[in-house]
């Protein structure tokens, strides 16, 4: 899935969403996922954006492989960090037993409803057998653009459930709340931690 509205709005804005996802304080998601992963774990970092969760991965003792599928959030990661994102999407998605975790970190919500579980299986896949997962997404329903041009599929908390199971995940913990995206709306998200 290569939505090419979706890549170019970020293209347009890195700066700005970097600036957005900037944090004083470690992420309470990043800090617990970090800590299920082996020391020198191989973590895919997915929609890495400009990778600062990558690079806190990486002072941790983790190896990161960012990727993302605007060129510009890859070239401000490698700039800013030098840490070796690429761009990719999500069908390319493969391999088999290659990471110990996986951070979709607010990525996946961009992939389309009919696609979404071929890349939950597919992440599942890649993971290690008992490796960790994280994705993050928003809560509703259906899919649509917002006032930027990116593409949003929106899920209730049972049906993210449900297809991370089908996957072949466990799903060890959740959280919910509430933040102002890169649009300016502030709309209801969640975060589950699974295992593979």
């Amino acid at each position: 899935m290569t939505d090419r509205e979706t890549i170019a709005a970020y293209d347009a804005r890195v700066e700005t969403y970097a600036g957005l996802v900037e944090r004083e304080t470690p992420d309470p998601a990043l800090i617990a996922f970090i800590g299920r992963v082996p020391t020198g774990g191989l973590v895919l970092d997915l929609g890495c954006g400009p990778a600062t969760a990558s690079a806190a991965m990486r002072d941790h003792g983790l190896r990161v492989d960012p990727v993302d599928a605007s060129p510009e959030m890859v070239r401000l990661a490698n700039e800013t960090y030098g840490i070796g994102a690429r761009v990719a999407d999500f069908d390319a998605i493969g391999g088999k037993a290659v990471y110990d975790g996986v951070w979709a970190n607010f990525s996946l919500l961009h992939a389309p409803p009919e696609d979404f579980p071929r890349y939950l299986s597919a992440l599942h896949t890649a993971l290690k057998p008992g490796g960790t997962f994280h994705i993050g997404m928003k809560l509703g329903s259906g899919a649509r653009r917002d006032r930027l041009g990116r593409y949003y599929a929106y899920y209730s908390q049972a049906d993210l459930t449900a297809h991370l199971e089908t996957a072949g995940f466990t799903v060890l913990d959740s959280a919910t709340g509430e933040e102002m995206g890169l649009a300016g709306d502030v709309e209801p998200w969640i975060t589950l931690a699974a295992n593979a």
